[in-house]
């Protein structure tokens, strides 16, 4: 199975950290090569643009891909899947006019022109509006387009607005929010290694945040540190051989951990231990 991962940019290291924390190491060290091997002989990555992942996928090359919505989207592919979204490289795409202008709505641009690299997702937004309005293509520097009469606005991705309101640009209205997903080919959900593959990924992410507390407990206070630990549903309590006292383990966010062992230490919990989750399947 081939997983088709961002060559280069933002997305890269992310997308290949997640594939590492989920077990799927590189094993050749060549992320500049087109293909990788992993420790799985089954799994292979392939690197290419964030932007023609999707046809990857869409046409075979690849079984599953690794990129952003926007970018799936603007491939305009039917027979993709939406598999996860792995909650990282979050931007939006928006539909942006000079702060100064005319434009103050969607259908002030009735027969005006938009400006952007995303022409499918522009189409498509404008013709869910109904708005008729002409598309001007470009491949960069898409800001810069209504201060020299090429476009009356654009829609282009901003993450934080800072280059927007640097070219005196206000946003009219959201057109998409995207982030980095895990998608596959239709005909490839049946495969055992795709459904392996999600559910990795999957339990990185789950286990992000979270902590394992381990400490040991008099049973009679056992009750008293159940109300305090705010686990992802009920510890889990082991005997000790031998001993008066229980073992208890529990699932907590790791922001609630400092206050939690405070706690656990006033009902008498001891041998209090933290560790970090690389995995959790829930």
């Amino acid at each position: 199975m081939r997983i088709a991962v961002p060559n280069k940019g933002r997305l890269h290291e992310p997308s290949v950290d997640l594939l590492d924390r989920a077990g799927l190491h590189v094993v050749d060290g060549a992320d500049r090569k087109l293909y990788a091997e992993t420790v799985d002989p089954d799994v292979t990555i392939l690197y290419a643009r964030a932007a023609d992942i999707p046809e990857y996928v869409s046409d075979g090359a690849a079984d599953v891909g690794i990129t952003g919505l926007d970018q799936v989207r603007e491939a305009a592919v039917d027979n993709l899947v939406d598999l996860l979204d792995l909650e990282y490289g979050a931007c939006r795409l928006v539909l942006a006019a000079p702060e100064d202008g005319p434009v103050e709505s969607v259908a002030d641009l009735a027969g005006g022109t938009v400006a952007t690299e995303f022409p499918n997702v522009t189409r498509a937004y404008f013709e869910d509006k109904g708005v008729d309005v002409d598309i001007a293509e470009v491949s960069g520097a898409t800001e810069l387009t209504p201060h020299v009469d090429i476009a009356d606005a654009i829609v282009d991705i901003t993450s934080t607005g800072t280059t927007l309101r640097m070219n005196r640009l206000g946003v009219v209205d959201d057109v998409l929010e995207s982030s980095v997903r895990l998608f596959a080919r239709e005909d490839a959900l049946d495969d055992p290694k795709v459904e392996q593959v999600t559910t990795a990924l999957r339990s990185v992410k789950t286990a992000e945040g979270k902590r394992y507390l381990m400490m040991n407990v008099p049973e009679e206070n056992l009750q008293a540190v159940k109300d305090v630990i705010p686990g992802l549903g009920g510890p889990t309590v082991m005997d000790i051989a031998g001993d008066s006292k229980v073992a208890v383990h529990a699932v907590v966010d790791e922001r609630q951990v400092f206050e939690t062992i405070n706690d656990l230490e006033r009902e008498g919990a001891s041998g209090i231990l933290v560790t970090e989750i690389e995995r959790m399947v829930e």
